[in-house]
């Protein structure tokens, strides 16, 4: 089976959302309104409509999935709140911006943990993982077991190119409303500034902040390339997306459809990932054509300043000795 082109994908995104499978002409039993701050033609949701349309089929039309991609219900905290009280059946959100009700759910983007995507998903798919969700559990949503990828982070800059951890001195960089990226921005010397995503192309014209921080499919299907100038390949987190259920919501779905619908989310992760991977490994190249100047960075440099910083000491702290213990299985010693 050939692999999806960049093309193919973002091309196809918004057709694919505004083409859903009809099954039957009946109304469906359960109707289920997905959010998401990402855009329509991001690889979650090119990966969510096949989802769709195969829960459609499927079911023969007994569920249908609703997507409302980039704060079309609003922010993400917003999207959350509505998560919880029902009035959003499912929500697809990194663990990072889920921390502020699932502490642990940001684990996952812990600075510089992670060298490779394979170390993510052993991590994410074995003990880690089942933690995580775990504690989703406990704050009474479902999750999904297989996250999606959003891809390793990186730092560009409207006013200079960053090269070591000295260049982040009183640097103005826009990070998600999370305390984990505040923290480790702070680590550098930098001035991380919180500003959701959808405020975020505008607060770089504004110069409200020097640069941001984002996975290049990021950085390609938002545009931000317009108005950033340098893209440093520091690979600082891994980032990607939980898919959480509203509980009641999930318990009123059939046994036999919620299998369904599980295992469409849970097999699609799996593809999407890879396409992510590839994605991500190309995009430089169209990104230079586009006007960003990239620059190779030492990351263990990056690195050691979190270790003589006391921030993965902090943050083991925070998470507690089990949780922390479950990433260095993976990742070996932290600092």
């Amino acid at each position: 089976m050939s692999r999806p082109t960049r093309r193919v994908l973002l091309a196809g995104g918004a057709a694919c959302l505004a083409a859903p499978y009809v099954a039957r002409a009946a109304e469906p039993d359960f109707r289920l309104k997905l959010g998401n701050i990402v855009s329509a033609d991001h690889p979650l949701n090119v990966a969510m409509a096949r989802v769709r349309d195969r829960v459609a089929r499927e079911t023969d039309g007994k569920v249908m999935i609703e997507l409302f991609p980039k704060n079309q219900l609003g922010s993400d905290a917003d999207m959350l709140s509505q998560l919880r009280s029902g009035a959003l059946e499912l929500f697809a959100q990194t663990g990072v911006l889920m921390s502020t009700l699932v502490p642990v759910a940001s684990i996952s983007g812990v600075g510089f943990a992670f060298p490779t995507y394979d170390k993510v998903w052993e991590a994410l798919d074995g003990p880690l993982g089942r933690h995580v969700r775990g504690a989703f559990e406990k704050a009474n949503l479902v999750c999904m077991e297989k996250s999606y990828n959003h891809g390793f982070r990186q730092t560009t800059s409207s006013t200079k190119p960053i090269r070591t951890p000295n260049d982040f001195s009183g640097f103005k960089i826009r990070v998600p409303p999370s305390p984990l990226w505040t923290s480790m921005f702070k680590s550098f010397g930098a001035a991380p500034v919180s500003i959701p995503w959808a405020e975020t192309y505008s607060a770089m014209q504004t110069r409200i902040a020097d640069g941001l921080e984002q996975p290049l499919i990021g950085l390609l299907v938002d545009k931000m390339y317009e108005v950033q100038k340098y893209c440093s390949l520091t690979n600082h987190m891994w980032d990607g997306f939980w898919v959480l259920a509203n509980r009641k919501a999930w318990e009123r779905i059939p046994p036999n459809l919620r299998d369904i619908l599980e295992r469409n989310i849970n097999e699609e992760a799996l593809v999407q990932r890879r396409e992510v991977e590839h994605m991500n490994a190309t995009l430089q190249s169209k990104l230079q054509t586009l006007g960003l100047q990239f620059f190779e960075v030492e990351n263990a440099a990056f690195r050691d300043r979190l270790v003589s910083s006391g921030f993965y000491q902090e943050w083991r702290k925070r998470y507690g000795d089990e949780a922390w213990g479950l990433l260095e299985a993976t990742t070996g010693k932290l600092g």
